[in-house]
């Protein structure tokens, strides 16, 4: 077996990391680096007190999640590495299935193992590239009907599949990937331009564009809590949407971009104006504060408005 290292981006999830480490030094890897993205909640103390196994750096400045995946992985020493979250938990074998998968298959440049939630049911974590016609489908009604026959839910609706086999799929979510460090290097690792959210469907469209291969792979399952350091917010939906319009720049054409941008800023109008209608008649307080959040992320989508990076919420899981 090809020996892994471990890697991962942490900022502010202390008692998600400490369960975290935990789960990946009692396996032994080739060498652990966690680059810490400025917390503030012990996270730091806690890697030097508790876990002198794992090296700790401590970034200089919030660049980004897939900034500071590369600073992390660049320090790793062997060929493969498995990049984590800082709210993931690796069972037992976890190293050893994944390094003998890469071994198996030597086009398969990132490997994603299944994700379960804390509860033991299954994170969906396959999906079609951004902007598809098969991205477009899994949002439909017609969605929910495929979702019901396993034959066509399989085929085209890769975040309803059943995650049972193996197979080449266009991206896996980036919550744990095992990566061969040939295939990364060769296409520069993580595009830093993207500060958070789409940066590992950017790295699997150019690994495949430079020929070279993403799996979803069921050989062991990883605990994804999700959302460790960064809330469900109105400044989540707009980072969402902004990376999304970032990648499209980044890989279509300009007519096609175009095309994207407005049916993003057609849907975000539908909801800002359904949002606005609703905080009139909703008299709970947290509710309308929740309201006025996703009003101002749908406002700032329609102003096109991309928030500075170093302004941008912290990255980390």
């Amino acid at each position: 077996m090809t020996p892994m290292a471990v890697a991962i981006v942490s900022f502010n999830a202390r008692e998600h990391l400490d369960a975290c480490l935990a789960s990946v030094l009692a396996q032994g890897p080739a060498q652990t680096v966690v680059v810490d993205n400025g917390s503030t909640d012990g996270s730091i103390e806690l890697i030097r007190s508790r876990y002198p196994g794992a090296e700790l750096d401590v970034a200089p400045s919030n660049r980004g999640y897939g900034a500071a995946a590369n600073r992390a992985i660049k320090r790793c020493k062997v060929s493969y590495v498995l990049l984590l979250n800082s709210d993931t938990i690796l069972p037992a074998g976890a190293l050893e299935a994944l390094s003998g998968y890469l071994d198996g298959h030597e086009r398969a440049a990132l490997v994603g193992p299944r994700l379960r939630n804390p509860d033991g049911s299954l994170q969906p974590s396959c999906h079609p590239f951004l902007g598809t016609a098969q991205s477009f489908l899994e949002k439909t009604a017609l969605a929910r009907w495929l979702a019901h026959v396993p034959a066509l839910r399989d085929h085209y609706l890769l975040v309803n599949s059943a995650h049972a086999r193996p197979r080449v799929v266009p991206w896996v979510l980036g919550a744990a990937l095992a990566i061969r460090r040939t295939a990364f290097d060769a296409v520069g690792g993580f595009d830093e331009s993207f500060f958070l959210y789409a940066e590992e469907v950017d790295l699997c469209y150019r690994l495949k564009e430079a020929g070279w291969e993403t799996h979803f792979a069921p050989v062991t399952d990883v605990v994804h809590v999700g959302g460790g350091s960064i809330p469900y917010c109105g400044d989540m939906i707009a980072q969402r949407t902004e990376s999304a319009i970032h990648f499209y720049s980044r890989h279509y054409s300009r007519a096609r971009r175009a095309r994207l941008v407005a049916m993003i800023k057609a849907a975000a109008a539908a909801r800002w104006l359904h949002d606005s209608i609703r905080i009139h008649a909703t008299g709970d307080a947290p509710s309308r504060a929740r309201l006025a959040e996703r009003i101002l992320a749908w406002r700032r989508i329609l102003l096109g408005a991309r928030r500075d990076p170093l302004t941008a919420p912290p990255a980390g899981t």
